[in-house]
Order: structure tokens, then C-alpha cells, then sequence
């Protein structure tokens, strides 16, 4: 994408600048590390920079083409990949997985669907599946597991947060109508990531990109979501050769960037298309109703938040409507989507506003915290939208 002065786009330079200033004093506070940021409005990048460090231990300041980890921002590839099938005609959301996947269909899960894979409303177990933590990496043994998974609640009845599981299933959805030969990664790469130029990012720890690669540390250690050894073990599963559909991912700001603004864009980037219009609008329509994300089920008795929807399209997050912990800022419209991933990272695009927004932290912090953190910064990037 081109750049461009920010009064240009229809941004205030001065307003912002708040966006840059309170991550200045977010790293100085050590609430966390660093972060690589990237504001683009109408197809052209108003901001780009690098703040703090990208590995305060080591002294390493943080750089433009810093390479993170994505975590949970990977399902987004994952889930694009399998809405191309769809359009092939090769899939449809109403296919039972175990139509794909016979294995599968054993333990009551004979009947779930690509949709309720897609929309965590499979009745899946959170907990991942009983597998030696150096086999995590590695789609087979992965869905094996899973398949012999039994259901913590009736399909279609709960929207609970699949941390790794559905999107393991649905890479190998992919994986098995192209063939069964060539793996998962090389599917993306091929069809997403080449299209798309983006040549940082990779489905795995990418060994030339190993000097760029921004560790995983933990700076907020208090109890969460995610324990800090299991975050902190990404450093060590995520290897040149894993493959984790659901949070395995690297990407600089500039690659997820372009992934961003191509989805804003209704699939399609510098002549590159990757999904019809019509699939993007229906990948980021509200599917899980007024329901709740049990994911946030601890934070009523860690923080006293009350319950809210969950508002989630087909994978994709969204902004919604009401008042409360929002991500993607409470300023966002009703149909800002994007994705989040375990206390570091986030993207977002907002079609009205014609507004694309990327964090990628360094220093991770609970999970709560991190949303009201994205909220605070996404709302500081709408309010510099003046015209």
C-alpha cells in the first residue's frame, strides 16, 4: 500500500499522534514491551511505527519489520482458506465435518458442521485434546486426537472460544479436498499469503525470518485466560516445521496490514482476489446472535464484567452493538470485524470508515487487560477520523 499525509485521508495528524504517545507511556509504565502499529485509511498507510522494544530483556529495540507471533489471528487465514472452498463449490457451511473427516464422526459428533466449526458453536471442549505438547505442532496426530474428543455441550446451543481445536479440524477440511499432498501451510502460502504479497508471514517459525522474530515473553504473569508457561511456550512449539491453523502464524504490521485492507476491500488487493464481496459480507455478519462468549466467563468474577454478545461472523470477530469492553473501540461502527490474538495482537478494519487498524504487541499481558488496552488505542485511532 501506498502512504500518504494523514490530512490527505481524512485523519487529524494531531489527534494522531495520542495513538502514539499512549503506547509511549504504556512501555515506559512496563505494561508491556513494545509494539509495531500500521493506520491505513482509503488504501493508503497514514502511520507505520515502531515503539519500545521488541525484546526489552535483550536490550532489542523495536523495528517496522519486527515479525510476531499472531496467535489466534491465524484462524482468520485458516478460515479464508476453507470460504475459498466454498466458492469452489467443494464445501459448504451446512457439510457435516464428518463427511470430510469420517473419523470424526464418532461421540456424538456426527452431526456438527463447517458452520458451527467456523462460529465456535460446536459444542467442542476448549481444553485441548490429551497429546504430547511436541506433537501440538503437527496436524495429524493434532486432529487424531481431536476426533476422539466427546462434546461438553450440544451443537448450535453455546458459542464457546476454540482456542486450537476447530481450526485444526477445519485445516484439515482444506487439507484433504486438495488432495491430501500437499500440507495445510503450502495451501495458504499458495493461495493467501503469495496473491496477497505477503512474504513475512508464514504458517510456521520461518527460519529467515528468525532474526526479525519477536519472542514471546509474558510481562503481566498474574492469573488469565492462558497460563504464562503456555504462552511462553510458542518460543518452542511454533518451529520451523509446526503447523497450528489456530495460532501459529508470524506477520509483520505490513503483512497483516494488506491481509486487513484486502478483506476491507471485499477480498481483493492490487488486482489479487482471494474471496468474492459476498462471502466477505457473510463471513462478517453477527452468526452467534445476542449469545455470550463463555471464553470470558472467568472475567465476571476476575474483573466484575457483566456478560455481552459475542458477536463473531464466520471466525471473525465483531465490533457489534452496545456498550462494553470492545476491542475494535467503542467508537467502531456495528460492522468493524477482525480478530485477536492471546494478550499481544490485533487487527481490525472498519468498512465505514474505510479504516484498517494493526497492533502487534511485545510483552504479553492478561487477557482482559489486553482487551481494554486495544479498546483504549482503537478508540484514540477513530477519533482522529475528521472527515
Amino acid at each position: 500500500m501506498r502512504t500518504a499525509p494523514p490530512a490527505d485521508l481524512g485523519l487529524d495528524s494531531q489527534r494522531l499522534t495520542r495513538l502514539a504517545a499512549a503506547i509511549d507511556a504504556d512501555v515506559a509504565r512496563e505494561h508491556y514491551d513494545g509494539a509495531v502499529v500500521l493506520v491505513a485509511r482509503r488504501g493508503a498507510i497514514a502511520l507505520h511505527e515502531a515503539f519500545g522494544f521488541a525484546d526489552r530483556g535483550a536490550g532489542r529495540r523495536a523495528r517496522r519489520d519486527d515479525v510476531f507471533c499472531l496467535f489466534s489471528i491465524t484462524k482468520t487465514l485458516t478460515a479464508v482458506a476453507v470460504l475459498a472452498r466454498i466458492e469452489r463449490g467443494e464445501l459448504a457451511l451446512t457439510t457435516p465435518v464428518a463427511e470430510i473427516l469420517p473419523e470424526f464422526g464418532n461421540r456424538g459428533k456426527q452431526r456438527i458442521t463447517v458452520f458451527q466449526l467456523l462460529t465456535h458453536t460446536s459444542g467442542l471442549p476448549v481444553a485441548l485434546p490429551p497429546i504430547p505438547p511436541e506433537l501440538m505442532g503437527s496436524l495429524e496426530p493434532m486432529v487424531a486426537a481431536i476426533c476422539e474428543q466427546v462434546l461438553e455441550a450440544r451443537p448450535g446451543t453455546v458459542v464457546n472460544y476454540s482456542p486450537l481445536t476447530a481450526h485444526a479440524l477445519l485445516a484439515e477440511i482444506v487439507r484433504r479436498l486438495d488432495g491430501g499432498e500437499r500440507r495445510f501451510r503450502d495451501i495458504v502460502a499458495d493461495e493467501i499469503l503469495q496473491p496477497l504479497g505477503m512474504t513475512d508471514t508464514w504458517l510456521g517459525a520461518r527460519p529467515d525470518l528468525a532474526a526479525r522474530r519477536v519472542p514471546v515473553v509474558v510481562r503481566d504473569r498474574s492469573p488469565g485466560l492462558f497460563s504464562a508457561e503456555a504462552l511462553e511456550s510458542f518460543n518452542t512449539l511454533i518451529n520451523d516445521e509446526a503447523e497450528v491453523p489456530g495460532a501459529g502464524a508470524y506477520a509483520t504490521a505490513a503483512d497483516l496490514g494488506r491481509f486487513a485492507e484486502a478483506l476491507r476491500c471485499g477480498g481483493a488487493l492490487d488486482g489479487a482476489r482471494i474471496l468474492a464481496p459476498t462471502t466477505l459480507r457473510l463471513a462478517t455478519t453477527n452468526h452467534t446472535g445476542l449469545c455470550p462468549n463463555l471464553l470470558w466467563s472467568y472475567a465476571r468474577e476476575l474483573r466484575g464484567w457483566e456478560d455481552f454478545p459475542a458477536f463473531i461472523g464466520l471466525t471473525f470477530w465483531l465490533r457489534g452493538e452496545g456498550v462494553f469492553t470492545a476491542p475494535f473501540g467503542t467508537l467502531a461502527s456495528p460492522g468493524t470485524f477482525g480478530h485477536l490474538g492471546a494478550g499481544t495482537t490485533m487487527f481490525w478494519a472498519d468498512p465505514e470508515r474505510e479504516l484498517v487498524f494493526v497492533c502487534l504487541t511485545a510483552g504479553a499481558i492478561e487477557e482482559t487487560c489486553s482487551l481494554e488496552r486495544f479498546q483504549r488505542l482503537s478508540d484514540l485511532v477513530l477519533a482522529s477520523v475528521v472527515a
